[in-house]
């Protein structure tokens, strides 16, 4: 299948069985609509790609930050395989556009849902390990979620850290403002900016107000280290 063909291009890596590519990158509402039985949706590779990305990550942390006692690279670990972040990842991967899902799901933005999204992803670096091995699933796992990581620790902490940063050095408050709301209320987007004192700053976009405002963050922390205003070396 050609969509096949594409992401395997994209993540650089071919199936030797396509069956695993399919199944990790259908969602359980596809399944279900089509009546293919629970075996064909992706939550079983979901569960095993999980703690594939754990013992990967894990092995990363512990070499890549030697002076880290156990208690942060745990909390390391957890903001780099949270659910937030992994979404975060697959933008780079267009996943979205390669689910499987129901007509309903589909409809109500189910291709942007940062949870079907997260999902999708482990269940793909369980395909992975299946049809390759460990070896391979890491290199995916280095490739596309591991790369950058100080972006990634950033972006899962970006609402305190701005916090913390805006303290520190101005004298005006942080704020974030809903500017508008789009789409029906089953698949509504709500836009928020973020603001220090009436200046705006970031803008982000969510299924959420919440993750509108964690986007809006992120957006901010860039803008003052494209500005020089913040150093991200001294978090």
């Amino acid at each position: 299948m050609k969509f096949q063909r594409e992401f395997e291009e994209t993540i650089g890596y071919q199936f030797q069985d396509s069956r695993l590519l399919v199944q990790a990158l259908t969602h359980s509402s596809y399944a279900n609509e089509r009546h293919l039985g629970k075996q064909a949706d992706n939550e079983r590779l979901e569960f095993l790609g999980d703690a594939v990305l754990e013992i990967a990550t894990s092995e990363f942390l512990f070499h890549r930050y030697p002076e880290y006692p156990e208690g942060e690279l745990t909390r390391t670990r957890a903001s780099i395989v949270c659910e937030s972040t992994l979404a975060f990842c697959t933008r780079e991967l267009h996943l979205g556009k390669y689910l499987l899902l129901g007509k309903g799901e589909a409809q109500t933005g189910g291709r942007e849902r940062k949870s079907i999204l997260s999902d999708a992803l482990e269940a793909v670096i369980g395909a992975i390990y299946l049809d390759g091995g460990f070896a391979n699933a890491k290199e995916f796992i280095h490739r596309f979620v591991l790369n950058d990581i100080e972006h990634k620790k950033l972006f899962y902490d970006s609402k305190t850290i701005l916090q913390e940063v805006v303290q520190g050095n101005y004298a005006e408050e942080l704020s974030y403002h809903l500017l508008r709301e789009e789409g029906p209320d089953h698949d509504k987007k709500f836009i928020v900016e973020a603001r220090i004192g009436d200046t705006v700053y970031g803008q982000g976009c969510g299924r959420t107000k919440k993750s509108a405002e964690q986007e809006a963050a992120y957006d901010t922390l860039l803008q003052l280290k494209k500005q020089k205003k913040w150093d991200m070396t001294e978090e």
